[in-house]
């Protein structure tokens, strides 16, 4: 089996595509790029066009959206409801005011900022009002959206499932560190370094483990960072408090039966810091934990380093 390989930047990271024939690839980069470009114009926090900064702008008042965006934005808030608001995307306020306002070359770029905390009433997802069937939404008065937690793994997801549908093969796509597969695998899976940064060589330290379906997905404080005046911030932000999550983890990563599942579940652990195990073990999900001392912790049958291959 030859299988097809490409990788474009997009959504602020970097899309790997692979196919099971060679002979696919050409037609599955279009299909994706079209997936990829339709949620940047919908979901991104960094374009001033796009439904999401609409939306921000006018916050308090109803607005039009489209199906795409509504289907994103009722993702984002089941994760919400489903982990009990540790995932949570109403927090775009908080982010900028921690440093992350505009795209992560520029804000690692950027000198003398100091963070400005923005108070959060607990549970502000509830009050977002999403009426799917009349497509319309209404952001509280200020409050900010940012689907930056499910938007790429839900991209992932659906460019995969379109791509196996329409060319009849099998396919894997990687947005960062957010994977999904779909359709028939090369023999033995996939194999799939799992990193610290999704863009390190393939010798890069870390484990290298077999997708055969769903999805995997990788929550890191060490990559996106930046430097403040008052030290240094990451990009995951704790819904409790409304700043970057204070965490013993250096990543989590997480296999789900799709990849929204398993970014879901990496980022709850991240932010659960001390309490992430025992929450991924209740639910089954396995999952590689790297200290910030780069010990390695795993759950729910996640394959020991020397079995996995």
């Amino acid at each position: 089996m030859s299988i097809g390989r490409c990788s474009f930047p997009s959504l602020g990271t970097r899309a790997v595509l692979l196919t099971a024939g060679e002979e696919a690839l050409g037609a599955a980069r279009a299909l994706l790029e079209e997936e990829l470009a339709a949620i940047d114009r919908a979901c991104s926090r960094f374009r001033d066009d796009s439904e999401l900064a609409r939306a921000n702008t006018r916050a308090g008042e109803e607005v039009p959206v489209s199906e795409l965006f509504a289907d994103a934005l009722g993702v984002a808030l089941e994760a919400a409801d489903r982990t009990g608001g540790l995932v949570d995307p109403t927090l775009g306020a908080q982010l900028r005011a921690a440093g992350y306002d505009r795209t992560f070359e520029l804000v690692r770029a950027r000198k003398g900022w100091s963070l400005q905390p923005v108070a959060r009433p607990a549970g502000g997802w509830r009050s977002v009002e999403l009426d799917r069937t009349r497509l319309m939404l209404r952001v509280p008065c200020g409050m900010e959206l940012d689907l930056g937690a499910t938007a790429k793994a839900w991209a992932a997801d659906r460019a995969a499932q379109r791509i196996a549908t329409e060319t009849g093969e099998g396919v894997l796509v990687s947005l960062g560190g957010d994977l999904a597969v779909a359709g028939a695998v090369p023999p033995g899976g996939w194999p799939v370094l799992v990193t610290d940064d999704h863009a390190s060589a393939l010798d890069a330290p870390g484990q290298v483990v077999s997708m055969a379906a769903g999805g995997l997905a990788t929550s890191s404080t060490s990559v996106r960072r930046w430097a403040t005046d008052d030290g240094e911030l990451h990009h995951i932000v704790d819904p409790r408090t409304g700043l970057p999550a204070r965490t013993p983890w250096r990543t989590v990563s997480v296999a789900g039966s799709s990849c929204v599942e398993a970014n879901v579940a990496a980022t709850a652990a991240v932010v659960l810091a001390g309490r992430a195990r025992e929450w991924l073990e209740a639910r089954g999900y396995p999952a590689r934990l790297v200290g910030a001392d780069g010990t390695v912790a795993r759950t729910g049958g996640w394959p020991a380093e020397a079995l996995a291959a």
